[in-house]
Order: C-alpha cells, then sequence, then structure tokens
C-alpha cells in the first residue's frame, strides 16, 4: 500500500513562521510535523510516500531529500501554485497507482496508529475517512457519522457531527474522468456521501489541527513534557 502526504498548503494562518520554512517542516517535540507522520507510516510497513510540494519547495524537497534518511521512499509532486487538495491528488495519481492508498494532511498531529488502515477494505466504496470530535474551532463539524457510513449534513441522517481529520483511505477511482487543475476535495466526497460509496470511523486517539502559531507552540510544549507518551 503507498501513501501520500498533502504538503503544497501557504501556510498562511502560521505566518512569519511559515515566510522562510514551509508549514510541514514546523516543528513540535523537536521532529518535523511531517516526519511524524513519515515514521508512522514507515513503522507499519508503508515504505512508499507520494509527497506534493509548492510553496518553499526546494527547502522541503532539500530537507527530506529521496526519503532514504527515513528507510522510506519518497516520490516528489511540484505545483506551480497550489491544486488545492483533490487537484493535488489527482496530479499525483501516475505515482500513486490504481490501488487504494492512504492520505494523510501535512499539517495534523496525531497518535493514531495507522496500522488500522492496512486492513480497510473498501469494496465498492471510494473512501473510508477517519473523524475526530469536532476542535474548539470548527464545533460544528464537516460530516455526520451513523454506522460506520459518512453523511453530508444535508442528507440529515440521525449519528454524530464530527469533523474531517485529514487521514482516510481513497480509492484513486474517485478521480476517473476528472482533468487536471485546481479543484478542492470535499466536493466529491460529498457527492460519494449521496452516493452512499463511504464508509468512515471516529479516531481513538490524540489529534491536533497544528492550523496557528499558537496551537502549534502549545502542542510542541505537551509533548516535550511527555503527556502523550
Amino acid at each position: 500500500m503507498k501513501a501520500m502526504i498533502l504538503a503544497a498548503g501557504l501556510g498562511n494562518r502560521m505566518r512569519p513562521l511559515t515566510l522562510y520554512k514551509p508549514k510541514p517542516l514546523l516543528e513540535v517535540g523537536g521532529k518535523a510535523l511531517i516526519v511524524w507522520h513519515i515514521e508512522k507510516l514507515k513503522k507499519i510497513g508503508v515504505t512508499d510516500i507520494v509527497i506534493n510540494s509548492a510553496w518553499l519547495a526546494d527547502i522541503l524537497i532539500g530537507t527530506l531529500g529521496d526519503g532514504s534518511q527515513f528507510g522510506v521512499n519518497i516520490l516528489w509532486t511540484r505545483e506551480d501554485q497550489g491544486l488545492e487538495t483533490a487537484g493535488g491528488i489527482i496530479n499525483a495519481l501516475p505515482l500513486l497507482g490504481t490501488e487504494p492508498f492512504i492520505l494523510v494532511n501535512g499539517d495534523v498531529w496525531t497518535t493514531f496508529d495507522f496500522a488500522s488502515l492496512l486492513n480497510v477494505n473498501l469494496g465498492n466504496d471510494l473512501a473510508h475517512l477517519v473523524f475526530v470530535t469536532n476542535p474548539e474551532q470548527h464545533p460544528k463539524g464537516d460530516f455526520t457519522l451513523a454506522e460506520s457510513r459518512a453523511y453530508t449534513f444535508e442528507q440529515e441522517q440521525q449519528g454524530d457531527n464530527l469533523t474531517y481529520s485529514g487521514v482516510a483511505v481513497l480509492n484513486p477511482q474517485m478521480f476517473d474522468g476528472l482533468e487536471a487543475g485546481k479543484r478542492p476535495l470535499a466536493p466529491l466526497l460529498k457527492q460519494a456521501m449521496i452516493d452512499g460509496r463511504i464508509s468512515a470511523e471516529k479516531m481513538q486517539a490524540v489529534w491536533v489541527d497544528v492550523g496557528t502559531p499558537e496551537r502549534l507552540s502549545s502542542l510542541d510544549l505537551q509533548i516535550r513534557q511527555g503527556i502523550y507518551d
């Protein structure tokens, strides 16, 4: 199984920290955010990792290289301008192949064990999403979870309204027939939910959307204090 880490964002909310350093290289607990993901993937035997890049791409690629320092094989894509989530994935499909792959947002941090994703059997589904309890900054959530299935709010399904964690297993078939270019992922997920083709689960682990300097600093302190050991 392969994985893709999304790392092409501008990191505007993190400025001035991201003026000269790409957001995935910001550190918590003495380690870059993206390195935490790479090491977790390596631990479960996922060693072919595709990473997209745009903002300060030369610094990101120059730091991580081909992945040999981590015992993995990193394949890179470059985007002249950020293509958003779905656009970045479509651009990377030639490297990802035709089998389902793990998708991870480069700007989240979690203690979630990725090993469970290896056991996801999509069957006829186009994706399996991992949800989390709604964080303070996003109280209404993104989607509804009911009996291990994901729904849009418009479907008015009885269940728990939760936030997408940025961790998923995707079937490349979700992008069949779509042209390259700037494209968000959320509309594709919503359509697949309406079509009844997305499973989901609620994460039972620590998760942080490292979206501001304050959250970065707080997480760094908590890790260094050993709270998440």
